[in-house]
């Protein structure tokens, strides 16, 4: 069954009667510190060798032979399989047939909506399905704020969202940041904007925003070398990269549309949460110059395609990517061209 978000959190804490979960998404860091929540809410020592079975993509056909195995110490155990695709999904259907109180969690980032495994699991009352997708806005805000708290740290409002418009579309990357704010800041402390700043650095995804805020205002020469630097050096993966503009855009065509409407173009930047970064105003506005709310529309719709393009299996998405940066540069510059 699919847990909605609400319950999220309270069904990785107390799985109770579940016997597997299925953890499904674009974020791996999430899916990751999900299943990390569920396990520890069976067996809280993750090294316990007679509790918790972790298997990688070679060993995901012990999984009939661990969900049969006892404990030897007492108490329910865990199956933790990473890398999960349909092939396991025979094997899954095997071992909740059969009397046991183990619990199965399976990683599966990127599975498709179509996947006979979801399809299943959504189906069955004894597996809970979550989808791990990207936090933006105010849920990311949301988040970053539940992991400071948790180590009693404050922030200030604009630097946390500076910080919201830093962070990459990678939860694990995420809560490294915040992790390394809560050292810096020490246990009762505060963050402002300069200790942020002095402490944020690249993992927090900031090549993907330096291109799509570049290629969105028509820099080519600098919207080509960020999405080069994120995706060839950096290593961030081209959905990343249509998710990073697509928020982008989605922004610059929120304050078109205001703007058409009359507002002014500071009043409407000014409605934007997190707001724009000063130091990327200059760059959002030759945007906004740039583009049309139609146009904003037809970039976001091509956006989202280039998202579905990226996860066909084989597809040439680091090619795929950077070609549709070069694009949105292109249509930028003869947009300002014609104005």
């Amino acid at each position: 069954m699919k847990i909605d978000a609400r319950s999220v959190n309270a069904t990785l804490n107390a799985p109770g009667a579940l016997r597997a979960i299925v953890l499904h998404g674009d974020d791996a860091g999430l899916i990751r510190e999900r299943a990390t929540i569920a396990a520890r809410a069976i067996c809280p020592d993750l090294n316990d060798p007679f509790r918790v079975a972790i298997l990688g993509r070679e060993d995901h056909d012990r999984l009939e032979e661990e969900s049969t195995a006892l404990s030897l110490t007492g108490g329910r155990r865990v199956i933790w399989l990473r890398e999960v695709g349909d092939s396991v999904l025979a094997a899954v259907q095997r071992c909740l047939a059969q009397e046991s109180d183990t619990l199965v969690i399976l990683e599966a980032p990127g599975l498709a909506s179509r996947s006979k495994l979801r399809a299943f699991a959504e189906k069955d009352r004894h597996c809970g399905v979550i989808g791990c997708y990207p936090e933006e806005g105010r849920a990311l805000e949301g988040a970053i704020r539940h992991m400071l708290a948790g180590h009693k740290v404050d922030i200030d409002p604009d630097a946390l969202g500076w910080m919201v418009e830093r962070a990459g579309p990678d939860r694990a990357a995420t809560r490294s940041e915040v992790e390394k704010l809560a050292l810096f800041a020490g246990t009762g402390g505060r963050l402002g904007l300069e200790d942020v700043r002095a402490c944020v650095g690249d993992a927090a995804g900031v090549s993907l925003e330096d291109a799509a805020f570049a290629a969105m205002a028509g820099e080519r020469e600098t919207a080509d070398a960020a999405a080069e630097r994120a995706l060839v050096t950096d290593g961030s993966s081209p959905v990343a990269l249509a998710r990073v503009l697509l928020g982008h855009i989605h922004r610059l065509r929120r304050v078109r549309l205001a703007m058409d409407g009359g507002m002014g173009r500071a009043e409407a930047m000014r409605q934007l949460r997190p707001p724009v970064f000063f130091k990327r105003t200059d760059s959002f506005g030759q945007a906004l110059n740039a583009w049309s709310a139609a146009a904003l529309l037809q970039a976001a719709q091509d956006t989202q395609a280039l998202e579905l393009a990226c996860k066909q299996t084989g597809s040439p998405d680091i090619v795929l990517g950077l070609r549709h940066v070069a694009r949105l540069c292109g249509l930028a510059q003869k947009a300002r061209r014609r104005r």
